[in-house]
Formats: C-alpha cells, sequence, structure tokens
C-alpha cells in the first residue's frame, strides 16, 4: 500500500484532483459559514453610511451568483480531471500487465536454466575429480614402470654380461681345442669362467658337466695331450656354446621386447596425461563460465521476481483505486449538485419581487438606537478588521485563509462576538500545533538526512572496498594461472631431462665395460707374452703353467736337429729383454690405473645418477602436488569473484534505495527546512493579530 500510495500520489494529475477536491470542500465550508452568519442576523454592511447609500441585499446576492458560477467551473474540471483519470487507469493497468506477463515468462524460463547450468557444473566439477584422479594415477603407473624398467635393465645387463664372459670362455675353449692347444687354454682365465659356468648351470647335464670338469681339472691322464680325434669333449662344448648362443639371442629378444612394452606403456600413459590435462583445462574453464552464467541469472531471476511482485501489487492497488473512484466522483457530482440547488433556491428567495418590497420598508425604518449600536459595532470590526489586514499583507496568498475567514465573520451584524473569539482562540490552538509540528519534522529531516548520509558513504566503501577484492582475485587468478602454467613446462623439461640422463647414463655404463672388457683382454695378452719372454730371458720369472704348454709345444715339433757350427757362440739378448719386460709392466700399470679410475668413474656416475633421479622423482611431486594446490586456488579464487561480483551488485542496488530515499527526504524536506524561519515568523505575526483582534472584540463585550 505504501508503495502504491508513492507511485499514484506522486502523478501531477492525482495531485491536481487531489488539490481541487479540497479547494471545493473549503469552499463548500466557506458557503455554509457565510450562510449561518446570515441566519443569524449579522450584517455585511460596516456602518451607517454604507447602508444608507447601498442595497446590502444586493452584495449579497452577487455573492451567491460568485459562488454559483465557482462550483460550476470546479464540476467541470473536476469532470475533466476524471475522465484523465479514467484514461491512466486504462493505459497504466494495460502496461502493468503486459509487463506481468513478460515478468512470469522470463522467470519460467530462468528457473530450469539455472537448474540446467547447476547440474551441468555439478557434473563438471566430479568429472574434473575423476580427472585428476585418473592424471595422477597415469603418473603413478609411470612412474612404477621406470622403476621396474630399471630394475629389469639392470638385472638383464648383468646376465647379459654373464653370458657374454661364458660364451666367449666358451669360444676361447673350442677355439683352442680345435688348435690342440687345450693345455695353454687351462693355464688361462677362461677356463676358470667356464668351470664356474658348467659347475653352476641348470641346462648341463650331468653327464657332460662330469666330463666337461674332467677336462678342465686335468683329470684325463695327467700330462697327455687332449686328442681332438675323440671329439667327446669338443662336442659337449660346442653343443653348450650354441645352446648359450641361444640364449644370449634369447635374452636380447626378451628385453628388446621389454623395451618396446615399456615404451609403448609411457607412451600411452604421456598421452593420456595430456589428453586429461587439456581436459582438466578446459572443464576449469567451462566451470568458471557456468559459475559466472549461474550468478548473472540468478541475479536476474531475482530481481525480475521482486520487480514482478511490485508490479502485481501496484495493480491490485491501482485495480482497486479506479474501481472505487467512480464511485467518489459520483458522489461529489451529487453534493456539488445539491450545492447549486441551495445556492439557486437562496438566489431566488432573495430576488422575490415581494422580498424585495418587504427589504425595502424594513431596512431603512430601524430605530436610532439600534443604529447607534451598530455604529460602535462598526468602529471595532473595523479596528479588528485593520489589525488582521495589517498581518495579512505581511503573509504570503496561500497563508491568509485564516484571517480571511476571520475577516469575512466580522463583516456580518453584531449577535455577540463569542463565536468569532471562539473561532479565533482555535485557530491560535491550530497555529500553535501546526508550529510544533514544523518543529518535529525539522529534527525528523535533520536526523534522516544524516543517518542516510552516512548509510551511503558506508555503501559507497564496501562497493569500493569489494570492488578492490574483485580486482585483487583476479590478479592472483592471473598469477596463479602463469604460475600453473611454468609448473606444467617444468614438469614437461624434467621428465624430459630424466629420459635424457638415463639414455646417458645406459651409454656410459656401455662404454665403461667395454672399456673394462678390452682392458682386460689386453692385460692378459700382454702377460702371456710377458711369461713368454720370461721363459727365455728370466727362467726365474716365468710361471709352471706358461712352461708345461710350452713344453707340450716343442713336444710337439720334436727334438731338433744338432746346430751347425757358428763363427762365434750365440750372445742373448737379456739386457734388450729387461726393457721389453719392464716395458710390458708399465703398460699393464696404465691399463690397471685406467681401470681402477673407470671402476672410480662409473661409481660416481652411478651413484650421481641414482641421486639425480631421486630429487627428479621428489622434485616432480612436489610440483605436481603445487600444481594441484594452485588449481584448488584458482577455483576458489574464482568463487571469490562471483560471490563479490554479487555482493558488489546487492551493494550497489543498497546504495541506489539509498539514494532514492535520500531524494525524496530533500523532496519532502528542502522546502520546509528552507522556509522554517518565514514560516515561523509568520505564524508567530497572525498570532499576534490574532490576539490582539481577541482582545479587541473582548473589550467591545
Amino acid at each position: 500500500e505504501e508503495l502504491f500510495e508513492k507511485r499514484l500520489y506522486s502523478s501531477p494529475l492525482v495531485v491536481e484532483t487531489s488539490h481541487n477536491v479540497a479547494k471545493m470542500q473549503a469552499m463548500a465550508r466557506r458557503s455554509v459559514a457565510l450562510l449561518a452568519l446570515l441566519g443569524a442576523g449579522m450584517p455585511l454592511a460596516s456602518g451607517v453610511a454604507t447602508s444608507m447609500t447601498s442595497n446590502p441585499l444586493r452584495k449579497v446576492v452577487n455573492m451567491l451568483q460568485s459562488m454559483q458560477t465557482k462550483v460550476v467551473e470546479e464540476g467541470d474540471k473536476a469532470e475533466e480531471l476524471f475522465e484523465k483519470f479514467k484514461c491512466y487507469c486504462t493505459k497504466s493497468g494495460g502496461d502493468l500487465s503486459s509487463g506481468i506477463e513478460a515478468a512470469e515468462g522470463k522467470v519460467a524460463e530462468l528457473g530450469p536454466s539455472i537448474e540446467a547450468s547447476v547440474s551441468k557444473k555439478e557434473q563438471l566439477d566430479k568429472d574434473l575429480v575423476a580427472h585428476k584422479a585418473d592424471r595422477v594415477s597415469a603418473g603413478t603407473a609411470m612412474d612404477e614402470a621406470s622403476a621396474l624398467r630399471a630394475k629389469e635393465k639392470a638385472a638383464y645387463d648383468k646376465a647379459l654380461a654373464e653370458n657374454k664372459a661364458n660364451y666367449d670362455a666358451m669360444t676361447k675353449a673350442v677355439t683352442a681345442l680345435d688348435k690342440g692347444m687345450g693345455g695353454s687354454f687351462l693355464q688361462s682365465r677362461f677356463a676358470g669362467v667356464l668351470r664356474s659356468y658348467v659347475s653352476n648351470s641348470q641346462a648341463v647335464e650331468d653327464t657332460d658337466r662330469q666330463s666337461v670338469l674332467a677336462f678342465l681339472t686335468g683329470a684325463q691322464a695327467e700330462g697327455a695331450e687332449y686328442s681332438p680325434a675323440s671329439g667327446e669333449i669338443l662336442g659337449i662344448l660346442k653343443q653348450m656354446k650354441d645352446e648359450m648362443f641361444k640364449d644370449q639371442q634369447d635374452m636380447i629378444a626378451e628385453e628388446e621386447s621389454a623395451v618396446k612394452a615399456y615404451e609403448e606403456l609411457t607412451g600411452a600413459k604421456k598421452k593420456e596425461v595430456a589428453a586429461l590435462s587439456k581436459a582438466i583445462e578446459e572443464k576449469l574453464s567451462r566451470v568458471g563460465e557456468l559459475g559466472v552464467e549461474i550468478a548473472s541469472m540468478s541475479n536476474d531471476l531475482e530481481d525480475t521476481s521482486e520487480q514482478l511482485a511490485e508490479d502485481k501489487a501496484f495493480l491490485a492497488q491501482l485495480e482497486k483505486s479506479c474501481s472505487s473512484s467512480g464511485s467518489v466522483h459520483e458522489e461529489e457530482k451529487k453534493a456539488r449538485a445539491e450545492e447549486l440547488l441551495a445556492l439557486s433556491e437562496t438566489i431566488k428567495i432573495l430576488n422575490d419581487d415581494d422580498a424585495l418590497d418587504l427589504f425595502k420598508k424594513t431596512l431603512p425604518s430601524a430605530a436610532m438606537s439600534f443604529i447607534q449600536v451598530q455604529r460602535t459595532s462598526s468602529t471595532l470590526r473595523a479596528q479588528a478588521r485593520s489589525l488582521l489586514a495589517q498581518a495579512r499583507s505581511r503573509q504570503q496568498p496561500q497563508q491568509r485563509q485564516r484571517l480571511d475567514f476571520i475577516a469575512l465573520a466580522l463583516h456580518g451584524r453584531k449577535a455577540g462576538f463569542d463565536e468569532i473569539v471562539t473561532l479565533i482562540d482555535k485557530m491560535i490552538v491550530s497555529l500553535k500545533v501546526e508550529q510544533k509540528d514544523d518543529d518535529d519534522k525539522t529534527k525528523y529531516c535533520a536526523a534522516e538526512m544524516d543517518s542516510s548520509d552516512d548509510k551511503k558513504k558506508g555503501l559507497e566503501r564496501s562497493s569500493e572496498d569489494i570492488g578492490v577484492a574483485i580486482a585483487e582475485a583476479k590478479e592472483g587468478i592471473e598469477t596463479l594461472t602463469e604460475e600453473i602454467k611454468a609448473l606444467k613446462a617444468g614438469i614437461i623439461a624434467l621428465d624430459k631431462s630424466v629420459v635424457e640422463a638415463t639414455e646417458l647414463r645406459k651409454a656410459e655404463n656401455t662404454a665403461y665395460k667395454q672399456l673394462m672388457a678390452d682392458n682386460g683382454a689386453a692385460k692378459e695378452i700382454i702377460l702371456f707374452a710377458k711369461n713368454r719372454l720370461a721363459k727365455f730371458y728370466a727362467p726365474a720369472l716365468h710361471k709352471a703353467a706358461s712352461a708345461a704348454s710350452f713344453v707340450q709345444l716343442a713336444s710337439k715339433r720334436g727334438a731338433p736337429p744338432p746346430p751347425p757350427e757358428t763363427a762365434a757362440a750365440y750372445t742373448a739378448k737379456a739386457s734388450e729383454s729387461g726393457g721389453v719386460l719392464q716395458m710390458m709392466d708399465l703398460l699393464v700399470s696404465d691399463l690397471d690405473r685406467e681401470m681402477t679410475i673407470a671402476k672410480a668413474e662409473e661409481k660416481n656416475s652411478q651413484e650421481e645418477y641414482e641421486e639425480m633421479m631421486s630429487d627428479s622423482a621428489e622434485k616432480r611431486a612436489m610440483d605436481s602436488k603445487g600444481l594441484t594446490d594452485k588449481e584448488a586456488s584458482v577455483a576458489g579464487m574464482e568463487a571469490s569473484v562471483e560471490s563479490g561480483v554479487s555482493e558488489q551488485k546487492s551493494t550497489g542496488k543498497e546504495l541506489k534505495a539509498t539514494e532514492a530515499y535520500i531524494m525524496s527526504l530533500h523532496a519532502e524536506c528542502d522546502w520546509l527546512l528552507q522556509y522554517y524561519d518565514t514560516r515561523k515568523t509568520a505564524r508567530a505575526d497572525e498570532v499576534d493579530s490574532l490576539e490582539k483582534a481577541k482582545a479587541v472584540l473582548s473589550g467591545a463585550d
């Protein structure tokens, strides 16, 4: 109802209609008061001279005719305003109905749209949780596969090295036996390698194992040379060599198959991680868009619902007011017609010929005592009217109604001034009440304006703070987004560096094993050659095993014939052989030193590689956790931005409402505050004039 009254009675048409109705009612009251004064016998003439020179009844008739004209004009004006009001009701009702229908349709559409968007956002949130879990699982699977591959590679390298060593020993054994150098082979380190393999291998049959071990331990006839013609041991060794070669090829094939499976697995997992990361980014973006969309539609729904409720309430009040305005208008027309009838009948009575003749006979023949009393009363009335006229001249036109009414009453014949004095007392009380209302209203306006201004400033500060918070959150989102991109790039680079380091470590390890094998073989050859020289130049340094083998070689050639005669005895080059032997020792020492350095470097490289892999795994785990935390922070900041936008909009609406209320306060209070002192002074002057007029009239009694 308050909303309806504000919107309805703020219309200039309604304000003008109300003003005319009040004006018509005041005119009616003045007519009734005038008729009452006439009925009480108060003359309108002011003194004997006036009553002698003009007919007072003609003035009364003229006033009644003027009132009749004004009533007719006011009736025409009221009819015109009523037609405009009916037009206003029709047009405003149609516009409101159309707006209500459109708002109801919009509310019906927004509800399902919000529910659908909320459902999509919830599903996207679930998908994000699942995608992140799948990405973590894929990363874990790759880490586990890499660890398992490393273990398998280490086992493969060890087994392949043992297989190659055994195969080389077997090859040398077969070659030596084919050449009839079995004895020299038994003195080499390869015999020990082959002996260890035959003793521990489960693939060798017991009978073959016994035969081969017997050969390797020299149990065949001590000092006897191996005869290839028998072929038994040689056949066994060749068969074992073929099986070892087949095992080696199978081992290599299995390793290649395992490497291929590992690469396929890691490749598939990397593609899965990339696809999941892309899906997470897209869905995070979609979640943010849906959040903004939901907030926007929710705010739109709230605003539309509020406007719809206000329009419905206003339409109901408008229909009620428009339906009742017809009956009010008919009642006013009826009252106006009755007033016109009363005025017409009164004029008819006073204008009747018989009445005029009667007035001519009676009015001039009044007694002298009555004329003296009338002259005294006229003097008092003149004094009272003079006081009121002075006060009236200091007032604005809209403030003169009360003094005009008293002055009108003072124009009548004296039948006692009690009624006029009573009327003056009531007017004085009314003026004091009006002044008190102005005082209270002034205090109210000042207090409300102060509190409203304080509220407006507080809302403006809150809106600014919310805006700053939103800007900071958006800046934080941008910063975190850049950090997330950097983390992702860092993880990709780290994975690439791990792969490169692993490949480099494999290459270094392969080179190390090749170096150790080559240096070991070179060392064996140098030592074998040195032992052969020692047999001739330094028999004391010659090893027995080597001697036996060369004895066997010598026995194979048979006894040499006697040497021919020479001019001089042969002299061994012992001094030169010493230099050669020292050079050989130096070469062996260089090989040992190089192998020692290679072992130390291999150990250090392996430790550094393992430390690097451990650090990389730890860094990747920390980066992954940081990535997840930052993504969660971004989601939280986006939610904060949405909440801040909604809160800022709500604060803006409240600020606008406060500003509108302040404007209404200014519209209500500015005029009163501006003219408060003037109104107070004018009211005090009016009270003073009324008091003086009352004193004059009271003195007459």
